[in-house]
């Protein structure tokens, strides 16, 4: 290592490539594609939806990510005819997720919205109608929720569509994410390291696994924080991960399960602003004496033999 260089840990990087996902270039060597999620925040309401798509490009977020489910199909059984305290009033379970769905109407405005804003969408399908229903719109990604890594009629219906695929690993083990990546491929991948506690314990977010992962699939590794505050996501990007993804709400004290573990505007934008210093403080790993060192080194360093 005469040159200085960190070989070993550059060479490994190098062998894992990079992939394409909308307009950038999601991997090692480039800057790391930030995912805004505002999965059910919008809780239904358009308005709230194109809010948080502003709030996302305004933080310089790449990209947001909503969830698609087909009730009928989601919803168990026992489940359905439960009675739910909402904003709109007394509803049955089943009446609730039909409330909180967008349909082809919504998500046409949300695709022309983005699109005039410059970011990527695209959303976590939880069924195969679901699936179907998202390549309408040609979304250039598809996410796997943590919940669904063992749906395996689900995953062979994304590789199927030969689209780039994100996978979430939280509450899963290695043999669930082997399986799952037997039937996606390792070509098109990025596994998602992903605690699914929300919200996320500082002691719960195993960031190291960022690196098992990598090891073990080489294929890009991300991460999908459900912590409250900053420091975990950024410590994963100083750690390697190519993409961060966090929930992301107007106020976290809004009606709904996934606002608590959610950053507020002022959070997202700290959240990017501090990844992007960590990015340039990584450097190549080659020593080197910067510019800004050499009149400290002239007045301050002393050689002796």
């Amino acid at each position: 290592m005469s040159n200085g260089t960190a070989t070993a840990p550059a060479d490994l990087r190098a062998e894992i490539p990079a992939l394409r996902i909308g307009r950038h270039m999601v991997g090692p060597g480039h800057p790391v594609y930030v995912i805004g999620e505002i999965g059910i925040n919008h809780n239904g309401d358009l308005d709230i939806a194109k809010r948080l798509i502003d709030v996302a490009a305004e933080s310089g977020c790449q990209a947001v990510k909503f969830q698609k489910r087909t009730p009928e199909i989601c919803v168990p059984v026992e489940q359905r005819d439960k009675i739910r305290q909402t904003p709109w009033g007394e509803m049955t379970y089943m009446e609730y997720k039909h409330r909180v769905e967008f349909g082809e109407a919504e998500y046409t405005e949300i695709a022309k919205y983005c699109d005039v804003l410059g970011l990527d969408w695209f959303a976590s399908p939880w069924d195969v109608p679901s699936v179907e229903f998202l390549e309408k719109f040609d979304v250039p990604v598809h996410k796997v929720a943590s919940a669904s890594i063992t749906d395996h009629e689900l995953l062979r219906a994304l590789a199927a569509t030969g689209k780039p695929v994100l996978l979430s690993t939280g509450m899963s083990t290695l043999d669930e994410i082997d399986a799952a990546v037997s039937i996606l491929g390792a070509r098109n991948l990025v596994i998602m390291h992903s605690t699914s506690t929300y919200p996320m314990p500082p002691e719960e977010g195993n960031l190291r696994t960022i690196e098992t992962l990598r090891d073990r699939y080489r294929v890009p590794v991300a991460y999908s924080g459900h912590e409250r505050g900053l420091q975990i996501s950024v410590a994963a990007a100083a750690l390697g991960a190519v993409a961060i993804e966090r929930h992301i709400t107007l106020d976290r004290t809004m009606w709904g399960s996934d606002h608590a573990a959610s950053l507020e505007p002022t959070g997202l934008r700290n959240l990017v602003r501090d990844i992007r210093v960590v990015e340039q403080a990584l450097g190549d790993g080659v020593k080197k004496v910067f510019p800004g060192e050499e009149e400290p080194r002239k007045r301050l360093r002393r050689t002796t033999v």
